[in-house]
């Protein structure tokens, strides 16, 4: 009888194997009732912490820190240094904690001495008061410590946009069938983001309901020039709107996000809105920008609940599209060209037309020709925005498109999330040393395949045949190998 090993050598292909490109798997397009393809349009696509390309450090990784932590000889600094890595790796996780901490700092130093002589008050809460008349209501000015202000509530949109991403949104994605990552980040993203704008949009329109402006009369914006105190709703509208933009961009210029195809046009949109936010408020436009405010905003809400049924594919969406794509003529379009008309003839025949700086008088020659051009710049981005609308639903309703063009990206990258996730349970850190490619698939180099699989089995069954088996454990992946002697000749 041949004499048999307990388990034979496990071959190399019973290693996990690189998935193949969905090319190759012939499979049948769904039928959907999307638009075809990602609206790629508007200013409602600046990512969050949440949402940005970032991976977490893989079990190897992990076990290949805490084997170097165990060689160290216990010290404090290494002790310090264990917990800011644990911390480190709980905020990458739970990306609200960290401003969370810093509203509670601001708060218990603000909670020491809760008086407006407390520098802290200035950040929570508005300056510069005025003492007001009898039944009159109280105006507030500007000065430098609104810049406090907008630095505090910066902090608390990244933890309130942070905290409903990942504590509600995610959740509700993952329930409504999303399954890659990018879905989910996109669906969260407009979600917040329509989220956000369905409460500022009416807290605007009320706000300008209670100025000259109503409702977008472009010679209220003039009048009574220049417009240098505020009402307490109308100041804190103002500068938290100035908060949501600085923390958009400050998202944005992180950089961590892989850049869209309109990456440079939406750079450009915030640019441009915060040279406006920041040059109206200076110069007493206000009135102007509160105008400007509006009609992105209202419009942003309809761009944002479009995208969000694209992506979960409603029935609704084609109806929905048509009626944003109105809202969204109308709002940035028609009522922000009105605004850029009053530039060349009420900008200067409505209210003085001087500049004085002892009398913060602005409306002259150059603040008609910046404002302008930063308007016209705002009106040129909806523009180039508005094509890609119009080339969506000219697709949609003449060529009837059904079939969901993102499918393959999407299932391309739900496969690579899940090929990299079966080779981070087994302890090897895919980030971690080169990798060898083919046919565009990363393989594994031959010495490393039988590493772990074959480690134990080739150790025990052939312990006896093949002479002394060693066993060495990797220090940077954890991983265990096997060196055989031959066995001597008797």
């Amino acid at each position: 009888m041949p004499s048999t090993e307990a388990f034979p050598l496990l071959s190399a292909t019973d290693k996990l194997a690189p998935l193949q490109p969905s090319v190759d798997i012939p499979r049948i397009r769904r039928r959907s009732s999307g638009l075809g393809g990602e609206i790629r349009a508007g200013d409602t696509r600046a990512p969050a912490l949440a949402t940005l390309n970032v991976r977490p450090p893989s079990p190897g990784t992990i076990k290949a820190q805490n084997e170097s932590y165990r060689r160290k000889p216990f010290s404090k600094r290494r002790k310090a240094s264990s917990l800011f890595v644990k911390w480190k790796r709980y905020a990458l996780k739970h990306t609200w904690v960290t401003p969370l901490v810093l509203i509670g700092v601001f708060l218990a130093l603000f909670a020491i001495n809760p008086t407006e002589s407390n520098p802290i008050h200035h950040f929570i809460f508005l300056s510069y008061k005025l003492p007001a008349e009898p039944g009159a209501p109280v105006h507030y000015g500007k000065g430098w410590w609104d810049f406090a202000f907008v630095t505090f509530y910066i902090i608390v949109l990244s933890f309130t946009r942070e905290f409903i991403m990942q504590q509600w949104l995610r959740p509700m994605a993952r329930r409504s069938g999303l399954k890659s990552r990018a879905k989910q980040s996109r669906f969260m993203e407009q979600m917040y983001t329509a989220i956000y704008f369905g409460v500022l949009g009416p807290c605007g329109l009320y706000v300008m309901s209670r100025t000259p402006v109503w409702y977008f009369n472009t010679r209220g914006m003039y009048e009574g020039f220049p417009h240098k105190t505020h009402e307490a709703d109308f100041k804190f509208y103002y500068l938290f709107q100035a908060a949501y933009w600085a923390q958009q961009a400050l998202v944005l210029s992180l950089g961590m996000e892989k850049p869209r195809k309109d990456y440079k046009e939406l750079v450009g949109h915030h640019i441009t809105t915060l040279f406006l936010i920041g040059l109206s408020y200076r110069c007493h436009f206000t009135y102007m920008g509160l105008a400007v405010y509006i009609t992105h905003d209202i419009s942003d809400f309809f761009l944002a609940t479009s995208k969000t049924l694209n992506y979960l594919d409603h029935p609704l969406v084609g109806p929905y599209f048509g009626f944003f794509i109105a809202a969204w003529c109308y709002l940035r379009h028609y009522l922000n060209l009105r605004i850029l008309w009053s530039e060349f003839n009420e900008f200067k025949t409505v209210g003085p037309y001087e500049l004085n700086w002892e009398t913060e008088q602005y409306k002259c020659d150059l603040s008609h020709w910046i404002s302008t051009f930063l308007l016209a710049s705002l009106q040129g981005l909806n523009i180039f925005w508005l094509y890609y609308i119009l080339r969506i639903a000219y697709r949609f309703l003449l060529h009837n498109v059904a079939e969901d063009d993102r499918s393959d990206n999407d299932e391309n990258e739900l496969a690579e999330e899940q090929r990299l996730d079966a080779l981070s349970h087994s302890g090897v850190d895919a980030a971690a040393g080169p990798k060898v490619l083919l046919n565009g698939s990363p393989v594994q180099e031959e010495g490393k395949e039988n590493g772990k699989e074959n480690g134990k089995a080739n150790g025990k069954a052939n312990g006896k045949a093949n002479g002394k088996t060693k066993v060495r454990t990797d220090g940077l992946t954890n991983r265990k190998t096997t060196t055989r002697k031959a066995a001597r000749k008797v």
